[in-house]
């Protein structure tokens, strides 16, 4: 068995240590080799490490640049039009006449830089996404959202829900809490608002795609309401602004959506224990109109300061039954 670079420098050493007359000669002779590796060994007990050869340019490397203006082609592509690695390779070899490499290669190639490429373009978007900050007008709109709570309710815990409106300028906002989301605590909801407040924006009140309001989801923002909400909001003289569906509708009325959230974490834990709901009313007598974050110095402090800014006025009882 040969020895190893390490044993054979040791060996070099010793003997040179025992017979320093020994020559290089001598030694590269004695051992099978060159008389440089004796000098290495004579030098440092430590072998030199091997010199890497440079490595060679792939036969790839030229279309490289091709390729990966194809696929990011592919960012703003329709879904089923995207690049595979069989169109690539054709096109390497129509349109560059390039036809050096096999098949296996550009697909190889194609499977490890397509997901870098979509997660270089998926960051760049990332840094260019903006958004536009909302301007509202007093009076002029409110949103209006559900959001689940949890009570005990005659000694049960029961999934609720919390009506809420808030006012998009002022940020004060009306709580209830409800047994369901039926059109009935809906209306409910928004007479018992408008008569806290003292009037109705006089512009519109946002919504996402409640079953008490819409029947059906049509294109765009088109929806066909029940006419017993139409005839609500006729009497009340407002307009509905329906978000679009998923996500990108929740940041539609994004202010709602955290007041709910707000008034729950602070007024709802622990989880109120009453024998009705009514009880819980009480809660939001006790903390009335809030607003909701307290970070907009230009919140107004009491009911008349909203009423006067927001209101359009007392409304008689409407006809539908609220």
């Amino acid at each position: 068995m040969g020895l190893s670079r390490a044993e054979l420098f040791a060996a070099i050493r010793r003997d040179k240590r025992l017979d320093p007359e020994l020559s290089q000669r001598a030694l590269a002779e004695k051992y099978g080799v060159h008389r440089r590796t004796v000098r290495q060994a004579l030098l440092s007990a430590v072998p030199p490490p091997r010199k890497k050869p440079a490595p060679r340019a792939a036969v790839l490397d030229p279309a490289k640049p091709w390729i990966d203006a194809m696929l990011r082609e592919d960012a703003n592509a329709p879904r089923k039009q995207k690049h595979t690695a069989r169109r690539i390779y054709q096109r390497l070899a129509q349109e560059y006449d390039f036809d050096l490499v096999s098949y296996s290669t550009v697909c190889d190639y194609v499977l490890a830089r397509r997901p870098q490429i979509e997660a270089e373009v998926l960051e760049g978007r990332r840094h260019l996404t903006g958004m536009v900050p909302q301007v509202h007008l007093p009076g002029e709109e409110a949103e209006v959202d559900f959001a689940d709570v949890w009570v005990r309710l005659a000694g049960q815990v029961v999934k609720c829900h919390l009506f809420t409106l808030r006012l998009s300028y002022s940020g004060k906002a009306v709580h209830r809490v409800y047994a369901s989301q039926a059109q009935e605590s809906f209306m409910e909801g928004h007479v018992e608002a408008f008569n806290i407040l003292g009037g109705v924006p006089t512009r519109h009140i946002r919504y996402d795609n409640l079953k008490p309001a819409v029947n059906r989801i049509c294109t765009g923002r088109s929806r066909i309401e029940s006419e017993r909400w139409v005839s609500f909001r006729a009497h009340y003289g407002f307009d509905a602004f329906y978000c679009v569906p998923g996500e990108d509708g929740a940041h539609e009325k994004g202010g709602v959506e955290h007041e709910g959230g707000r008034f729950r974490r602070t007024h709802l834990v622990p989880v109120p224990e009453v024998a009705t709901l009514e009880e819980l009313t009480a809660v939001d007598h006790a903390h009335p109109l809030q607003p909701g974050s307290g970070r907009d110095n230009i919140r107004f402090s009491s009911v008349s300061d909203c009423s006067c800014h927001q209101a359009t006025g007392q409304s008689p009882p409407c006809p539908c039954g609220w």
